[in-house]
């Protein structure tokens, strides 16, 4: 069993956050698999529960009774579950986590080793893999008009995989094989600096869930850290498998998101911007409406781009 009630807060090391939302079983399998990282080290896990009402804070504590869960009333939002568990740790470095990923033997440390060689990096990401053993391309350059056409879930990018635009964006001339500074990488699974969330601020609330990631990475690289790319650390995601039909809240939200980060480092002339907001918009709804011809059931609604 997981014990971490022993570590006295100006010894803590690590503080590991994972947002859950209506994912009972894959936090569980997500702990477990982070307990034999974390053993002999000054670390603690910290659970936020955005209004699951599926049981999951239950059985956290009765399986895993040294790990703090913290239950919201309503749903939050991903960004701002984020933040209360940073709020609420006190480890030196912050592994924020999906509940449907499983860090692979060996990748935390390889992540701390990498932080600690590495001082000026402020966000260190794992090597992320599908279910099948692919690599999810969780590193990325930062989106630009193309990206919102070429992305990883656009029509063009199915129909026209190796173009330009997605491949640039999604890094897939790169190998994956070496560590590697780039733009962002996704919130999935992240390290992150305690001095650097310090410096920059916690994830931007006004997201509510995509996006964030992206905006964290842009901020952390204005403030002069480096977001890495460390394979030497695993994970495998669940949802990067995933066919079935998306909440349609999700697709919205994505979008939703996409307009604000736009907004955010691409302010343009109000014309141009609601041009844009628009075209956005009508994106969500085309993929809203070709969701709904998938099969169900609906895939959780915490996936994430």
């Amino acid at each position: 069993m997981l014990d971490l009630s022993d570590f006295a807060p100006s010894r803590m090391e690590l503080s590991v956050v994972i947002v859950n939302y209506r994912s009972r079983e894959r936090l569980l399998e997500c702990i477990a698999a982070l307990a034999p990282e974390l053993a002999g080290r000054e670390a603690e896990i910290l659970v936020v529960d955005n209004d699951s009402r599926d049981g999951a804070p239950e059985a956290v504590t009765a399986r895993f009774p040294a790990v703090r869960v913290r239950v919201n009333a309503d749903n939050l939002g991903y960004a701002r579950a984020v933040n209360q568990g940073i709020a609420d740790g006190r480890g030196a470095h912050v592994l924020v986590m999906n509940p449907d990923c499983i860090v692979r033997p060996g990748a935390v440390r390889a992540l701390l080793d990498y932080m600690r060689e590495h001082p000026r990096t402020g966000i260190a990401a794992p090597r992320i893999l599908n279910l099948d053993g692919s690599i999810e391309y969780s590193a990325r350059a930062f989106p630009d008009g193309f990206a919102f056409l070429f992305n990883r879930y656009s029509v063009l990018t199915r129909l026209f995989p190796r173009n330009p635009w997605t491949r640039g964006y999604l890094l897939t001339d790169w190998d994956h094989a070496s560590a590697r500074d780039v733009d962002w990488v996704t919130g999935a699974c992240m390290m992150v600096r305690r001095t650097a969330i310090d410096r920059v601020g916690g994830m931007d609330e006004a997201f509510f869930m995509f996006n964030e990631d992206v905006d964290w990475c842009r901020r952390m690289g204005q403030a002069g850290f480096g977001v890495t790319y460390v394979p030497a650390a695993e994970a495998v995601h669940w949802i990067g498998a995933s066919k079935q039909r998306v909440a349609r809240r999700v697709i919205y939200e994505r979008h939703r998101g996409m307009i604000h980060y736009f907004r955010k480092h691409h302010p343009a002339n109000p014309a141009l911007d609601a041009f844009a907001s628009v075209l956005i918009m009508a994106r969500a709804w085309l993929m809203i409406a070709m969701n709904a011809l998938r099969r169900s059931p609906e895939a959780p609604p915490e996936e994430r781009p």
